[in-house]
């Protein structure tokens, strides 16, 4: 299988022929700033305790943290939303990964500013088997020392792309989270942490795995 990092450089070298040399710059410049701001550095790591949250997911009912842990421990991934289509590739790779990650005792949770008619949309569409759950306004990814706002001419580019922010994130169309995968013990606590500025890089599935083994 190929590694979800490979098959994601694969679609950006591609996805980069198409776009104008103007868009280009402009999401070039907006990620640099990023990078450069130290967002990735202060963002929760290992040994840090996991901010506990409430939140609705796709069918409606809302998970908590605290109830989740009480099975086992919690593979927690922030991702943009689904207009992105480097988050459609991680989450199949996540979907594609399940199975494997439930058969070490963990519960795997996915997380993004989108209303929960999106997250639905998306859970259908790619027949996931896991909560996708609705971080509306980002306050669980503030916790986690994740949020950030777009710069104003991404955002602009984003709506000419016809992404609607405005109407998928439900008024906060600036806000989003760096990508970041955690996996959180029992007892709440952080214990592998994945957090990278640039969107087009996540956390291998191998290595969550690699870091849910290491609990037992």
């Amino acid at each position: 299988m190929t590694s979800l990092n490979a098959e994601l450089r694969t679609f950006y070298e591609a996805r980069q022929q198409q776009i104008p040399a103007e868009i280009r710059q402009i999401m070039q410049r907006a990620g640099q700033e990023l990078a450069d701001s130290g967002q990735a550095d202060r963002a929760l790591t290992v040994g840090a305790q996991a901010p506990r949250f409430s939140l609705p997911c796709a069918t409606g009912q809302t998970l908590t943290l605290d109830n989740l842990l009480a099975n086992g421990p919690v593979v927690l991934a922030f991702y943009r939303g689904a207009w992105c289509p480097y988050c459609n590739i991680t989450l199949r790779s996540l979907q594609q990964h399940h199975e494997a990650i439930t058969s070490r005792g963990a519960r795997l949770v996915a997380v993004s500013p989108q209303i929960p008619d999106e997250s639905l949309t998306l859970t259908e569409k790619h027949e996931l088997a896991f909560d996708v759950l609705s971080d509306i306004g980002s306050d669980t990814a503030k916790q986690y020392g994740l949020a950030f706002d777009l710069p104003g001419d991404l955002a602009a580019v984003y709506d000419k792309l016809g992404f609607d922010l405005q109407r998928v994130n439900d008024g906060h169309p600036r806000t989003l989270p760096l990508p970041a995968t955690y996996v959180i013990d029992r007892d709440g606590e952080i214990s592998w942490a994945f957090v990278n500025p640039d969107y087009t890089t996540r956390a291998e599935p191998a290595d969550v795995l690699s870091a849910l083994d290491a609990l037992n």
